[in-house]
């Protein structure tokens, strides 16, 4: 039934890729994002590294998003099919340069991205199936007592969702709303909506050309027999365009359930200061 119903949706994606393919220009491969990621929304590609201030703890993303196949209707309007693989990872600071893997959380998945441009502004949408699976490694594992620190054990911890989220932009200003369906989740009982606002603003040529101070803000609200809200909050300066590749440093804030599967039923608020290369 799960395998249905991600050939399902993936037939759905590629039939509006079939239907718009007429009297279009059709690429492989090509450069850049159609959509760029969402500045402060948590599940995104990324590649970079973080530090918790006050706390011996990191967290080290490595992966990409890769648009595979485009078509142009025309100039302004753009459908693009691809692909995500990337990690988001906890990692513990230890003497002589030790980085212990705590926790690892894996994303992989197809995406399609619709953008229309009107001048200054765009809007559109990107969906994505997708698959998350997390696990706790050795360096949540304590020798001295041999077992699992902090009396967190590692469980079977997995899921397929299917996310729509729609965005408007004027200038540097990008709002976005998106609905994620978990059709399929373990442990059984977390929900099955996830309801989603946020926005990134940058500055553009604020600084000097190509150097850009942004801000961004991420809200989601889930229900797992309680409705809880995730925040994070984002601020810092992006080198390069400020809609394409660049490198970014950054101060950041996030509270709520955590990221982490193995540690889903644990509620965090941490800050950190950290750097991203963006795709």
């Amino acid at each position: 039934m799960k395998t249905k119903k991600i050939l399902l949706a993936v037939s759905f994606l590629f039939l509006i890729g079939s239907s718009s393919k007429a009297q279009s220009q059709t690429e492989w491969f090509p450069l850049g994002l159609n959509i760029q990621p969402f500045t402060a929304n948590f599940i995104e590609p990324r590649i970079g590294c973080s530090s918790l201030t006050g706390e011996k703890k990191l967290r080290l993303d490595i992966g990409t998003s890769q648009d595979i196949y485009s078509i142009k209707k025309n100039e302004n309007e753009t459908l693009t099919f691809g692909a995500d693989f990337f990690t988001f990872t906890r990692l513990t600071s230890e003497n002589d340069f030790h980085f212990p893997v705590d926790a690892v959380d894996y994303l992989f998945g197809v995406n399609a991205g619709y953008k229309i441009t009107d001048n200054n502004k765009e809007y559109g949408f990107r969906a994505r199936i997708s698959h998350i699976s997390a696990h706790l490694v050795d360096g949540h594992y304590d020798h001295l007592i041999n077992g699992w620190k902090d009396g967190v054990n590692p469980m079977v911890y997995s899921r397929e969702f299917l996310e729509l989220i729609p965005f408007y932009r004027v200038d540097g200003l990008r709002v976005y709303a998106g609905l994620t369906y978990l059709f399929h989740t373990t442990p059984k009982k977390i929900g099955k909506g996830l309801y989603q606002l946020g926005f990134d603003y940058f500055a553009k040529d604020y600084v000097c050309k190509n150097i850009s101070p942004y801000i961004a803000y991420d809200f989601k609200l889930s229900n797992d027999d309680v409705y809880l809200g995730n925040n994070s909050i984002s601020a810092g300066l992006k080198f390069g365009k400020f809609n394409s590749k660049g490198f970014s440093v950054y101060y950041a804030y996030n509270s709520g359930r955590s990221v982490h599967g193995e540690y889903f039923y644990h509620k965090e608020s941490y800050s950190s200061i950290g750097f991203n290369l963006d795709l």
